[in-house]
């Protein structure tokens, strides 16, 4: 007994070294909307086009790098453990053609998890069509079937159902959108990213980017929608990137390490949402965490927003949050500011002088003409199968309803993907 006392007190005593040594931080990441601060939204995001450099199965698997490094899978597997480690971080995604075979592929286990994610509002869907469709190249029957089948697989998982319009890369926009793709759909608000050089400036100047669009003279305020343009583009303010070698300078918060920056890096935060917040009418802004392809290392963005929500709400002047579009779009509601009006397109789209994104209008033409053509062979072949009543084992129309939802992306009916891949959206629609 007289050995074994001094062991243990040396054993406690190690422990207790090793506690006041240790380097393990919690960041505190559970700060909600405050009154009276200017509150910046960080929303988390990807934005995975289904087709464009390469073919949507090409950039599900991650196959055919050598054009461009992507791959959704590993998008969705890095994030699901990612939100898990934290219950405040916040996730959006919105092309369910990817998620929807993602989640096939899962154990009951994974997808019970993804389930309470959903229902926690952790992970939300936004926008929640097949595909993010172009608005000029497509023709609005289609627009509403592959936001139809979207939805209605949405509610079939995780019965809920998407609040907020999420067009960020079509080049222009349409009032058809506003109206029948979004008030009509039920949507609360739209949001995108593409609109005339010209336009956005002025925009910025009279505090404009945010407005309520009135999509149809004829049904009045049936048809009317918040809507919001982004400041820049869909990508986080410059110096805010955090994929795996992006160079953007991390938080690095360890003191006994060389390059110790965390004022550095708040003051830069608060000065890009100062300057966000200037062109932009009341305290809440939105920074749009992603852009193409992100997070296929989930680890690396949400480790470095930890620690600018944790520090840049330590410094005080401004107050930073986990969020997502449906969250800034209530918020915005519950200042009842006042918003100025838009009605019409946002047609044409040119994002510097003499460059106007016109030519998708009329490119690839048989790849048009033959979109049309299946899409009203679709709605035909549909029609004869109600009446005839729906085969549950043999043919029937869902693939080709898959394959028409994503040749009405906005890389695939305008013609902007490459010639291998406007080959496969075809040979998808045969």
């Amino acid at each position: 007994m007289a050995t074994t006392t001094p062991r243990l007190l040396f054993f406690f005593f190690c422990v207790l070294i090793s506690v006041a040594d240790s380097k393990f931080m919690v960041y505190n990441t559970s700060q909600g909307i405050v009154a009276g601060k200017l509150n910046v939204h960080l929303v988390p995001h990807t934005h995975d086009d289904v087709g464009w450099l390469k073919t949507v199965d090409q950039y599900y698997v991650g196959s055919n790098n050598s054009i461009q490094g992507a791959c959704v899978q590993n998008v969705l597997d890095s994030l699901i453990p990612a939100l898990l480690a934290d219950k405040n971080r916040k996730f959006i995604y919105v092309e369910i053609a990817f998620f929807q075979r993602w989640w096939r592929d899962q154990s009951d286990a994974v997808q019970r998890i993804v389930t309470d994610l959903v229902s926690s509002g952790q992970l939300e869907f936004i926008n929640g069509g097949m595909c993010m469709h172009d608005e000029a190249a497509t023709h609005y029957v289609d627009m509403i079937d592959q936001t139809t089948l979207g939805h209605r697989f949405i509610k079939r998982e995780f019965d809920v159902t998407p609040r907020i319009g999420w067009q960020i890369d079509p080049f222009g926009h349409s009032a058809v959108q506003a109206y029948l793709l979004g008030a009509q759909v039920g949507f609360d608000s739209l949001y995108f990213g593409r609109i005339d050089y010209q336009d956005r400036e002025k925009r910025k100047n009279d505090k404009s980017l945010e407005f309520v669009w009135q999509g149809s003279k004829s049904l009045g305020s049936s048809a009317e929608i918040f809507s919001g343009a982004f400041p820049e583009n869909y990508e986080p303010p410059s110096g805010f990137y955090f994929e795996v070698n992006d160079k953007s300078p991390i938080v690095q918060d360890d003191i006994t390490l060389f390059d110790y920056n965390v004022q550095e890096r708040v003051n830069d935060f608060v000065a890009a949402a100062v300057s966000q917040a200037n062109i932009t009418r009341t305290n809440h802004i939105m920074w749009t965490m992603g852009t193409d392809f992100k997070y296929q290392y989930a680890h690396t963005w949400f480790r470095q927003m930890d620690k600018l929500i944790h520090y840049v709400n330590k410094d005080g002047r401004v107050n930073a949050l986990y969020s997502t579009p449906s969250i800034y779009t209530d918020a915005k509601y519950a200042t009842n500011e006042s918003w100025p009006i838009k009605t019409g397109d946002f047609f044409p789209y040119a994002d510097r002088i003499n460059a106007y994104w016109t030519g998708y209008f009329t490119s690839r033409p048989a790849l048009k003409h033959y979109v049309r053509t299946m899409s009203g062979y679709y709605l035909a072949a549909r029609q004869l199968e109600f009446f005839k009543g729906r085969s549950t084992s043999g043919p029937n129309t869902d693939s080709l309803a898959d394959a028409l939802a994503i040749a009405q992306h906005h890389d695939a009916v305008t013609g902007t993907e490459k010639q291998h891949v406007a080959n496969d959206y075809a040979k998808d629609c045969q």
